[in-house]
């Protein structure tokens, strides 16, 4: 398990430019729940003209509460929950006015013990409240409310043991297996990491189904254009086809496929301004 939360920006399209516009904290969670979570993530903003930021998610469920003040009619205003969970695309939200973001990112594989009822990839691609998804909904104004962010972190440490999360070994296995994919760049077929778990190829497609929401095909290549788009922003001389094979394609053209089929641009659009 990784000792606090990540200090990269795999993922985040432009990550300068968004930081330049909000303010945006990873926060550790409560030891309890760190076995199942990967960290707590706070952004805020007042801003005098719309953003757009994109981001290409991580294999990862997260419960999302917010509160956008200049979104029309009283839900935005007031705060709401949602159950985000693995978005196959690149994902894109408008940001106006102030708003207000607390979110949760569980582990690829973490969120089932706190909604056993729930097959992750019933949730792939969806957000759904998280009223309809937990036996106990999150108190959102509890977690919004205060300005102090130790404050809001606290909320949700007090909040989330209230769900009950319930030890589940397969849980625990989806969670080895991914984080397998993350660390160790030899793990390039699904059919590899099968193997290595002691487990057929059909029992690994219905385990990530059951608790991942994507397939370990999916996972690979996600943690591939990851690496790949911060190295493509990380300086001038990026040599590309060695990237290419450090990630485990045959050539350049197929990384510059993928990449550009999962961000909508090619890695050259990049590269340092």
């Amino acid at each position: 398990m990784a000792a606090g939360p990540r200090r990269d920006t795999r993922g985040i399209v432009d990550a300068p430019d968004l930081f330049a516009r909000v303010r945006f904290r990873r926060r550790e969670p409560a030891a309890a729940l760190r076995p199942y979570l990967e960290h707590y993530w706070l952004i805020d903003w007042d801003l005098t003209e719309p953003y757009t930021a994109h981001v290409v998610p991580h294999p990862s469920v997260n419960l999302v509460l917010q509160r956008y003040e200049a979104e029309d009619g009283p839900r935005g205003r007031c705060g709401y929950a949602e159950v985000a969970g693995v978005e196959p695309r690149l994902f894109t939200r408008k940001l106006t006015g102030r708003g207000r973001v607390c979110g949760v990112q569980f582990r690829p594989g973490g969120f089932r013990p706190f909604a056993p009822g729930h097959a992750v990839g019933d949730l792939t691609g969806r957000r759904v409240d998280a009223a309809d998804v937990f036996r106990t909904p999150p108190p959102v104004d509890a977690v919004l409310d205060p300005d102090d962010e130790d404050a809001r972190v606290a909320a949700l440490d007090a909040c989330l043991p209230a769900l009950e999360p319930r030890p589940d070994p397969r849980a625990t296995l989806a969670m080895a297996a991914v984080d397998r994919v993350r660390t160790d760049r030899t793990v390039r077929r699904a059919g590899l990491l099968a193997r290595d778990l002691g487990l057929s190829a059909r029992s690994l497609q219905r385990l990530f189904s059951a608790y991942v929401g994507v397939g370990p095909k999916w996972v690979i290549l996600r943690y591939r254009i990851h690496e790949a788009l911060e190295r493509a922003g990380s300086g001038p001389d990026v040599d590309r086809a060695r990237l290419a094979a450090d990630l485990g394609y045959s050539d350049q053209a197929h990384l510059v496929r993928d990449f550009t089929a999962t961000v909508g641009v090619p890695p050259t659009a990049f590269a340092p301004r």
